[in-house]
């Protein structure tokens, strides 16, 4: 299978283009710039890089006719909506002009969702007065449209080089030695290794037909609470000093969007895709974590 993986030089994007090509796929990956270090990389992991925007898909028309399935693993912080629905009517025309329909797996994640008390799970309802609402508008109108696609919604991301993770913040806030905790410190996250978060794109790609149409939460099973999170990420970073506590507003609209537990059940896609994660979870490894991200922050 041909696939165009949307964000390739992304943190997720990245390690997702990868796999699919380990997978024996040939992947084709979108980047703003085909001569950059990070476009490189994926020259090396056999991923071919194609230089356009995601907001314009004149850009990228050619690698998009040529696919059998698109990946969008990215979003336009500019105009996060505007450019879903832009890719959405790009797909609809490929599909009219060449007869061929190319499944799309869709990318949005859980804070969006409404507070519920529970674990969360698929039938978990998005609460419109979000300010993240737009991502389950965008799942809502993707269902509506008719095209072929999956929506995987991946919880907190760690491992690899880190990149945008909270775990790579509070590594440099570690080297910076300002670290801050923002809002409720008993809050809990669920979270994915960015590995096993690709493998449940591959495992989407072997059989895209028998997923059409859902929605399938990603995490691993274990729910830490996130300032236990962050002391091991500091410790493993030699950290010695103190944390400092502010609100959650203080930390910017992310951080009070997410300011309570985030927790998911991953049971869906254990049962549609017979996945699980593999790796022994973020407290469990933390010492890893942190070389990988310190060797990949050196090199960049």
């Amino acid at each position: 299978m041909k696939i165009l993986v949307l964000g390739a030089t992304g943190y997720a994007g990245f390690h997702i283009a990868r796999a699919l090509r380990q997978e024996g796929h040939t992947v084709l990956g979108l980047t703003r710039d085909a001569t950059s270090p990070r476009a490189a990389e994926l020259l090396v992991e056999e991923v071919r890089p194609v230089e356009g925007l995601l907001s314009d898909p004149e850009t990228y028309r050619g690698a998009l006719e040529e696919a059998d399935a698109v990946v969008c693993a990215a979003l336009d912080m500019n105009d996060p909506l505007g450019s879903d629905r832009t890719l959405f009517r790009a797909l609809r025309e490929a599909q009219d002009r060449t007869g061929r329909s190319r499944h799309l797996v869709f990318t949005t994640g859980i804070t969006f969702l409404a507070s519920t008390g529970q674990v969360w799970d698929e039938e978990t309802p998005a609460d419109p007065d979000n300010p993240l609402h737009l991502r389950a508008q965008a799942e809502q109108e993707l269902a509506a449209g008719g095209l072929p696609h999956t929506v995987l919604r991946p919880s907190f991301i760690y491992g690899g080089s880190g990149r945008s993770s909270k775990s790579a913040q509070w590594f440099a806030d570690a080297r910076e030695g300002h670290p801050v905790f923002y809002g409720d410190i008993t809050k809990r996250y669920t979270w994915v290794h960015v590995d096993d978060l690709a493998a449940a794109y591959v495992a989407v790609l072997r059989r895209p037909e028998a997923v059409d149409g859902q929605i399938i939460m990603l995490g691993d099973e274990h729910r830490p609470t996130l300032l236990s999170v962050q002391q091991a990420c500091l410790d493993a970073a030699g950290y010695t000093g103190d944390i400092t506590f502010e609100s959650a507003d203080a930390g910017g609209l992310l951080e009070s969007c997410a300011d309570r537990d985030e927790l998911v059940t991953s049971a869906k896609a254990r049962e549609l895709l017979d996945w699980r994660p593999r790796h022994p979870g973020i407290l469990e490894d933390t010492l890893t974590y942190y070389a990988a991200w310190d060797r990949a922050h050196t090199q960049s």
